[in-house]
């Protein structure tokens, strides 16, 4: 708020029609249908993008999370938020993704609240996908973690220590990819090219299905 019944910042840009002063009903209901198809035709031409951007590169990461899922590896998840929902879905995807698709070991650390809370109250917040990954992860496993800045301390911290245990690592962020593109040693970096967190959350959701589908493809 920026001062008492004032509207969150950024509220008026993405709901413009709340804020039109329109009297009407069906002048409300226009607006909301235009702002709708803008929203879903901004989605479809982002996923474009990073289609066009990371198509290859995208079949490149399957194939080794194919790789490393026949040798016995093992996915492990995490994010924050949104993206902590997210990294549930990746994990649910993998381990029972119905109809005739091979189901495959996969564990989303953002579900277990006592290991959460434990260790935020007892360590820090920075650590609590790193320590998890210390006590599971082992050289050959996969840890995919999910975030729309790319700056989350949890996050990479999480992929130092599987960097460290031989884990192939594999990133998803949006905008410029933040503080996880600086990172040394990082497998795979799917960044999606975009400022709104809903555009990227909307995009990688596409991102890790098509890893998923080319994952099993692969195997």
């Amino acid at each position: 708020m920026t001062e008492r019944g004032a509207p969150l910042e950024g509220m008026r840009e993405l709901y413009p029609f709340l804020y039109s002063g329109a009297a009407d009903l069906e002048s409300v209901m226009a607006d909301v249908r235009r702002s709708t198809a803008e929203k879903a035709e901004e989605i479809v031409a982002l996923r474009g993008r990073v289609l066009a951007l990371d198509g290859p590169r995208l079949e490149v990461c399957a194939a080794r999370m194919a790789e490393a899922f026949r040798a016995g590896g093992r996915l492990f998840t995490f994010g924050n938020g949104g993206s902590s929902t997210d990294a549930q879905d990746v994990a649910a995807l993998f381990l029972n993704p119905g109809g005739d698709a091979r189901p495959l070991p996969a564990l989303a650390l953002t579900t277990d609240v006592a290991v959460l809370t434990a260790l935020s109250n007892d360590v820090g917040f920075d650590v609590v996908f790193a320590r998890q990954l210390a006590a599971f992860g082992r050289a050959g496993d996969i840890a995919l973690g999910l975030s729309t800045s790319g700056d989350s301390a949890n996050l990479l911290r999480a992929f130092e220590e599987a960097m460290r245990r031989g884990m192939l690592t594999v990133g998803l962020s949006g905008h410029t990819g933040g503080r996880m593109a600086e990172l040394d040693g990082l497998d795979h970096l799917f960044t999606v090219p975009s400022s709104s967190v809903h555009r990227v959350q909307e995009a990688q959701t596409t991102v890790y299905h098509a890893l998923w589908e080319l994952t099993q493809h692969a195997l």
